[in-house]
This record gives structure tokens, C-alpha cells and sequence, in this order.
């Protein structure tokens, strides 16, 4: 569009939003800019949009030896509309720190609750906690469901394929058991990959729902089968998926899992000609081992470390392997954030010296890149660096 045409278009929308619109049959003007309209209409948007909710547990349900569901229920009022495959960014203090992590929304839209399930990992700081010290009546505060990753009928089509792994199943359990509430007017075929069959989530009701009826077809990819096991093993590999799935004329694919698998599902993808405009992704957290990451200084060990100068404030000693973000937290300086994934942006900050590490996949704008702003959710100091927060 013509420079010329934009500025007179936002012209006339401004010049609109300034009128009192004249209903008939009320017989006066609305003010739309006034505090009247925005004052009456606010409780709505706080309802169905919150900032924040306050959420309190109400069941706890073990899926896996190392994975549980939360069940929340909102203490002022049912849960606000979501889309399945949202997620929510929950807020603990642990020890005097307070931080952040966002869990995908596993239970279907408008049933009343929120289910989270959270997978203990190694090293955990959060989930370790969640899973030790939470107990049925605890209230909790989250932001309100985010998040793009959910089916969009327009582009989307009515034939799905989730390539899921590990806890990643979370938002696509949410798409699965909003068609089981909708009577199944898409079709769907999971492509569920796990390390071990002890380590399935939601494995039981997964065959349940593909034996009752044959729009949903269920999956199970075994990388690391015990002895005897009969069902489909390695990764999910382009091998595996043409096997399954046949042609992928017409087929949307839904991606999400560990980064590990992100990688190889892309890359296996584009080995079958898919577009990328037919594959949904949705990053889970940082990487596992980020010295293994494209692109990082051999230079720089993975015991090593840095200090962080935080403008205005102190220095700080951080690990070169750990996301910065977590380093402020556990120095008591809060960072706005959301996702932690390096999507959002909500917790960019800007480097005035030094140098920062982030994988391939961090969705920094070129912007922020030309001014010195990164995601400290997914940058690593690789020398000592100066930032404003």
C-alpha cells in the first residue's frame, strides 16, 4: 500500500474514533473514547482477557513416575476462554526467588478447570518444587492462557497430524479432548514419540479415545524399546511418518516436543516435501545443552563464568550454561516474562558490552538485534557484559 493511502487511512480512523456513534433506538450518542464506554465495558475484558489469575488446586493426578497433572480451578469465577493449545505462565517464589514458567494448558476449553502437567527434569528448579511441596488447596498466580499455537480453521484445513514427544503432548491433549467434546469434525493422527513406554503420558486415554472411533489415529514411537517390545520404535523420522501418515497432501502438522526432537521433526518434514507454511511449531524452553547448540565458542567451557554488570543496580557471578534470565532471578532482580522460549520478547533486555550467546531459533527481530536488545530467556553471557534492564 502507497505510503500516501496508509497515512490518510489511519487519518480517517482517528477522526472515526473521536465521533459519539447515534444508535436510533437509544436516542443518543456512545462515546467510545470516553471513560463511560471504557469504564463499562473494563470488568468484561478483566474477565475474559485477565492479566492474572488466582488459581487454586484442586486434584492432583500422577500420570508417570515423573509427571503430574494439576488440576486449578479459579477462586473468583470459572476459568476465562481459551484456545486448546494455549498455555499459561505460572508464578512461584522459591526461597526467597521469585520466577516464572510457562506450562501448556492440557484439559479442553471451557470445562471448568485448568489442567497443568508438569515433568520433573533434572535440575528442575521449578518443577522439582511443584512436585514436592504442592498439595490439594494451595493457590497459585498465573498470567491468562497465551500463546499462538492452537488449529486456525482458515488455513489450517480439516486433516491434522501431531508429531508430539515427551511433555510437548500437553497442548495437543487440549486440541485432542476439545474434538472428543465437539463430536470430531477433524480428523487427527498423533504421532506420539517417547524415550521409554513407562514414560507415555496420557497413554491410556490416548487408545481409548483411537478405539472408539476413526477420525483420531494414535501413534506410539518408541526410541529406546525394551526387550520384546513390539510397537513402532526409533525416532520420528521421515521414514516413520510416511509410513503412518501416507500422503501429506492436504495436512497440516502440529510440532511439539524437547528442542531435540523440534530439530529432527523439521528437518524430516522438509525431507517429505512438506511446506512450511503446512508445519505449527511451539518451542519448549531452552535447550538441554546449549554448548551443543550451532554456533557456539569452542572458546567458552561449560563450566565457565562470567560477570554480569546490571546497570544501576550490581554485579552478579552467572553460569555461561545457564539462560540469563534464570541468573537475574536468582539475584532477586525480576524480568518480565511469558514464554521462555524466545517468542514472546516480554523479556528482552538490552546488552551495552560484552557478548551473549542465542541458538538459531531465538525469534529476536532484526530491530532489537541492530539496537543490542536480546531474549534473556534464551541468551548466554560468553564474556563479561553490562545490561539494562
Amino acid at each position: 500500500m502507497p505510503v500516501t493511502n496508509l497515512m490518510h487511512d489511519l487519518s480517517h480512523y482517528l477522526r472515526l474514533a473521536k465521533r459519539k456513534v447515534v444508535y436510533p433506538r437509544l436516542g443518543r450518542g456512545i462515546d467510545f473514547s470516553g471513560p463511560e464506554y471504557r469504564d463499562s465495558v473494563a470488568p468484561i475484558i478483566a474477565r475474559l482477557h485477565p492479566k492474572r489469575m488466582s488459581l487454586k488446586l484442586d486434584k492432583i493426578i500422577d500420570e508417570t513416575g515423573s509427571v503430574k497433572t494439576y488440576r486449578f480451578v479459579r477462586t473468583d469465577g470459572e476459568p476465562p476462554p481459551f484456545r486448546a493449545g494455549q498455555y499459561v505462565n505460572l508464578f512461584v517464589e522459591i526461597d526467597g526467588t521469585k520466577t516464572s514458567r510457562p506450562y501448556s494448558i492440557a484439559s479442553a476449553p471451557r470445562c471448568g478447570y485448568i489442567d497443568l502437567t508438569v515433568q520433573v527434569k533434572d535440575g528442575g528448579f521449578v518443577s522439582g518444587c511443584l512436585h514436592q511441596n504442592l498439595v490439594v488447596g494451595d493457590e497459585l498466580v498465573s498470567t491468562g492462557p497465551v500463546g499462538h499455537f492452537y488449529y486456525e480453521p482458515l488455513i489450517d484445513g480439516e486433516e491434522l497430524v501431531f508429531l508430539g514427544g515427551g511433555s510437548g503432548i500437553t497442548p495437543l491433549m487440549s486440541m485432542i479432548r476439545q474434538q472428543e467434546k465437539v463430536g470430531w469434525p477433524l480428523k487427527i493422527q498423533l504421532l506420539y514419540g517417547s524415550r521409554l513406554p513407562t514414560e507415555v503420558i496420557f497413554g491410556d486415554e490416548l487408545k481409548k479415545l483411537a478405539k472408539s472411533n476413526d477420525r483420531f489415529k494414535y501413534n506410539l514411537v518408541v526410541s529406546e524399546p525394551p526387550k520384546g517390545y513390539k510397537g513402532l520404535k526409533g525416532l520420528l523420522d521421515a521414514k516413520v511418518i510416511k509410513k503412518q501418515i501416507g500422503s501429506i497432501e492436504g495436512k497440516t502438522f502440529f510440532i511439539c516436543g524437547p528442542l531435540q526432537m523440534y530439530d529432527l521433526v523439521v528437518s524430516e518434514l522438509a525431507k517429505l516435501g512438506v511446506p512450511q507454511h503446512k508445519i505449527r511449531r511451539e518451542l519448549y524452553g531452552p535447550p538441554a545443552d546449549i554448548t551443543k547448540e550451532s554456533g557456539w565458542p569452542a572458546k567458552v567451557k561449560a563450566n565457565a563464568r562470567f560477570k554480569v554488570e546490571v546497570e544501576g543496580r550490581e554485579t552478579i557471578e552467572v553460569s555461561a550454561t545457564e539462560p540469563l534470565i534464570n541468573s537475574l532471578e536468582r539475584h532477586h532482580m525480576v524480568v518480565p516474562a511469558v514464554c521462555r522460549s524466545g517468542e514472546c520478547s516480554k523479556c528482552r533486555v538490552r546488552v551495552l558490552s560484552g557478548e551473549v550467546f542465542m541458538p538459531a531459533n531465538a525469534g529476536v527481530r532484526e530491530a532489537d538485534r541492530t539496537y543490542g536488545y536480546v531474549h534473556a530467556c534464551v541468551s548466554y553471557p560468553v564474556s563479561n557484559i553490562k545490561i539494562r534492564i
